[in-house]
């Protein structure tokens, strides 16, 4: 059910220096919304700062910076980029009202006005606002809900998973958005046998979490039918091309792990994983091998395995580590990676993890996120 905001909640910004044009104003609102008063551009901007409102009465002839630069710097902030404005001007040439509605202005009314039609020009601006913040909000209230369905998919006890095997296992995810592409699975099939993946989904969003949950479950289904990181993602791929219209892919890197630290691994047009040891020298191991999967049935994949020692962990990660950007647009980079752990992972896989995600975001200081995040760290803590 989609909630309304009542409009006499609504908050009403009048923007002017003349004090009869805001006494006129106050007058004719102020009975049918909440108001606020500022005396010129500069006031206005701290106001909506303060308090934003649900509109703005903007005047454009005023000291200081103008109506017009108000409205320029207005839409130039994410924050208030949707927030209805209204210029009430003495410019009443064609080009004045042009410049505004090319500034993101809402409407435009010259004076003298007539107090009615002022009325009715913010009631219908305000009634619009209201019905589009209560489908924004209805709308976060479902995407709330999928993400939580989203992470409910994953698996959440990863220390009882490797419990037993002498193995330690720890991962995190982060959606750049509500919901998004990147997986991690973790899989005990006996005391002898684990089954990880870590794999990123082609866009995000929506589409990509649609995409991710079917991947998965074709995933948990295959290992359970077949032994073999090469040949589950040979059937996974050619699972998913079956019917794949709008031609979505993922890449995904695969292992099975045995009791004893051996692991072979197969890797789907993934980044590769990085093997750091006891000493702080990590490398990159297991390249891809072959193409994403869903696009082109009948691909071969390749497994290739190894031992880890006691103390050696491998760090599976998706591309928004590696692309992470700073403000300047700087990314992440291998380098950077490499660095992370030049003196050796941490001293269990949660700590590992965790190092990785503090210096991602150490790096970013705050930009935006682009893309999604996961990482899993699988440590050889002991023999079994």
């Amino acid at each position: 059910m989609t909630i309304v905001k009542d409009l006499k909640d609504s908050r009403v910004l009048i923007v002017d220096d003349v004090k009869t044009n805001v006494d006129m104003l106050v007058a004719a609102l102020r009975d049918d919304f909440k108001l606020s008063v500022a005396l010129d551009g500069e006031a206005a901007l701290r106001a909506v700062e303060k308090t934003p409102p649900d509109l703005v009465l903007l005047d454009i002839v005023m000291p200081g910076i103008d109506g017009y630069e108000v409205c320029r710097r207005l839409r130039e902030d994410p924050a208030t980029r949707e927030l209805p404005i209204m210029f009430l001007s003495s410019l009443e040439d064609v080009q004045d009202k042009t410049r505004g509605f090319e500034l993101g202005a809402n409407d435009y009314l010259t004076k003298p006005f007539e107090v009615l039609e002022v009325k009715a020009r913010v009631r219908s601006l305000l009634k619009a606002k209201a019905y589009s913040d209560a489908i924004k909000a209805a709308q976060e209230r479902d995407l709330h809900i999928a993400r939580e369905i989203q992470m409910g998919i994953l698996p959440s006890d990863l220390p009882a998973l490797a419990r037993g095997t002498g193995l330690d296992v720890h991962a995190t995810i982060e959606p750049a958005r509500h919901v998004g592409g990147d997986l991690f699975e973790v899989l005990r099939f006996s005391d002898d046998r684990m089954v990880v993946a870590v794999a990123d989904v082609c866009g995000k969003g929506i589409p990509a979490a649609l995409f991710m949950a079917v991947s998965v479950t074709l995933l948990r289904t295959l290992a359970r039918q077949i032994e073999g990181p090469a040949e589950i993602l040979a059937r996974m791929n050619d699972e998913l091309a079956v019917q794949n219209p709008r031609g979505m892919f993922v890449t995904m890197v695969c292992l099975d792990v045995r009791r004893g630290g051996q692991v072979t691994c197969a890797n789907a047009g993934h980044d590769s994983l990085l093997l750091v040891r006891p000493d702080g020298s990590p490398r990159e191991v297991f390249p891809s091998s072959g193409t994403v999967l869903g696009l082109f049935p009948g691909q071969v994949y390749q497994n290739e395995t190894l031992e880890l020692g006691t103390g050696d962990t491998l760090v599976l990660y998706t591309d928004g580590v590696t692309e992470a950007a700073d403000a300047e647009k700087v990314l992440f980079g291998q380098e950077r990676l490499h660095e992370c752990f030049a003196q050796g992972a941490g001293p269990t896989a949660t700590v590992t993890v965790d190092r990785l995600l503090a210096a991602v975001r150490a790096f970013a200081g705050g930009a935006p996120q682009s893309d999604d995040i996961t990482i899993l760290a699988l440590r050889r803590s002991a023999a079994p």
